[in-house]
């Protein structure tokens, strides 16, 4: 270990946070996940990076990257290894004012992104958090509110710098290293570490926002409603239908159709919200004229001792019907978990599905369950949860890598179909043939 150390303090320019380091307590966790790591490491250059994955490879410790740190599944710290926390590269600088082509540090947040962009006028289709990262968002999709008009963030990444297993330094896009550019569009954490992301962003403008909200006696036929509608309605609207939410009354939890329309012609939207406003008894709606930037939200910090335990699975056209039974009536019943169920198709459907690594095109809507409270809670909610998923089995297909808790051999299998992973294989044996970059949903090189 002293050989390594000793290069790491000689090259590494960042701050090195070591147990006892004033700085431990609040660098060695996230808010979603404790972590007791060995060293974390704030490099403030791609030489930096390099430094640190040179550090990580040499000692054999395990290693985590960390963006904003929300990943669900506690991918950002771990108990004895190396943590490189990017969060100091987190520029965001327009690099080409007549392509809108934005280059974003690996370390940067959607919110910054966003705060940055709006003088400008432009925006870049990403999800819908503010403290969410670029990194970890983008390399497993990125699903917001502007999905159905401009896609994943992913589908708008032009380049990548990367840092690989190696320490070596590479450009990826379509035109240099296809292979791993391919891979980085879907393939989470495998393949390296991002050190600056290149998007093309787009002219934005206000968005119409909020929800509208309805009882819980009228969820079937409101769901239902919704979801025809969404298959017809232009490709500007996005829209997530919120019910049972435990702490807003389980079972008699309103309906909330949360809605964001891309533009800020009034009559436009009206067009295309009218619909759902008539589909029941309207109890509330707070639909207004909203910056880009103000739809994204603060992330949910659960206190001490609270974990967040999220599944999520895809439905395809075919399923919608059977699918949307399913959760309507589970939602009747004491001890659903809250559900979300996000109308998905539009430019993410326009891509192929071999395009990226990002291979569920097809899917229509995207069924996630959040269940929250202290582990003894968890685990007694577990049998209700997992009725409720076997029910949606024959309904769902696939999973999106930035909304699971955990990273089983099913839970990869799921988000990555087989010939996506032989090829994200592939690519991984090329890259990463030491399995450096496994705390992901983790492809082997073998």
């Amino acid at each position: 270990m002293s050989a390594p150390l000793e290069a790491l303090r000689r090259d590494f320019g960042g701050d090195v946070i070591e147990p006892g380091h004033p700085a431990y307590a609040s660098a060695a966790g996230t808010i979603l996940a404790t972590g007791s790591p060995a060293y974390v490491l704030r490099p403030t250059s791609v030489e930096d990076v390099r430094a640190a994955v040179s550090f990580a490879a040499a000692t054999g410790l395990a290693l985590s990257v960390r963006g904003g740190g929300h990943s669900f599944a506690g991918f950002a710290t771990n108990d004895g290894g190396v943590v490189i926390d990017l969060g100091a590269l987190a520029h965001v600088e327009i690099i080409d004012e007549a392509r809108h082509r934005v280059r974003i540090g690996g370390g940067a947040t959607w919110g910054q992104v966003a705060a940055a962009l709006a003088p400008h006028g432009l925006a870049i289709s990403s999800g819908d958090t503010k403290d969410v990262g670029v990194g970890g968002l983008t390399l497993s999709g990125g699903i917001g509110w502007k999905v159905r008009k401009h896609g994943l963030a992913l589908d708008n990444l032009a380049a990548a710098e990367v840092v690989t297993a190696a320490g070596q330094v590479v450009r990826a896009s379509a035109e240099e290293h296809p292979g791993l550019f391919w891979a980085l569009r879907g393939g989470g954490g495998n393949l390296g570490i991002v050190t600056a992301f290149e998007f093309t962003a787009h002219p934005t403008t206000d968005v119409h926002f909020g929800k509208i909200v309805f009882p819980a006696a009228e969820l079937p036929a409101v769901l239902t409603g919704w979801a025809d509608h969404l298959r017809a309605a232009p490709a500007e609207l996005t829209s997530i239908a919120n019910f049972a939410h435990p702490f807003a009354g389980g079972p008699d939890a309103p309906v909330e159709i949360q809605v964001a329309f891309d533009g800020d012609d009034p009559a436009a939207a009206a067009r295309a919200l009218d619909p759902i406003r008539r589909l029941g008894t309207v109890i509330a709606d707070d639909v207004a004229l909203t910056p880009y930037a103000g739809t994204l939200v603060d992330a949910l910090t659960p206190p001490p001792g609270i974990r967040l335990l999220t599944r999520n699975a895809f439905v395809t056209p075919e399923s919608a019907a059977g699918a949307l039974r399913v959760l309507a009536e589970a939602a009747a019943s004491e001890g659903t978990p809250f559900i979300s169920v996000r109308a998905l198709g539009g430019a993410l459907s326009r891509v192929p599905a071999d395009a990226t690594a990002f291979a569920h095109r097809r899917a229509e809507f995207m069924i996630v369950t959040t269940t929250i409270g202290p582990e003894p809670a968890l685990q007694a909610a577990r049998p209700a949860l997992d009725a409720l998923w076997e029910r949606l089995a024959p309904h769902t297909d696939g999973a999106y890598a930035n909304f699971l808790a955990s990273a089983t051999e099913e839970d990869v299998a799921a988000v990555y179909p087989a010939e996506t992973r032989k090829r994200l294989a592939e690519i991984k044996r090329e890259h990463d043939p030491r399995n450096l970059f496994a705390a992901n949903h983790n492809i082997p090189p073998h």
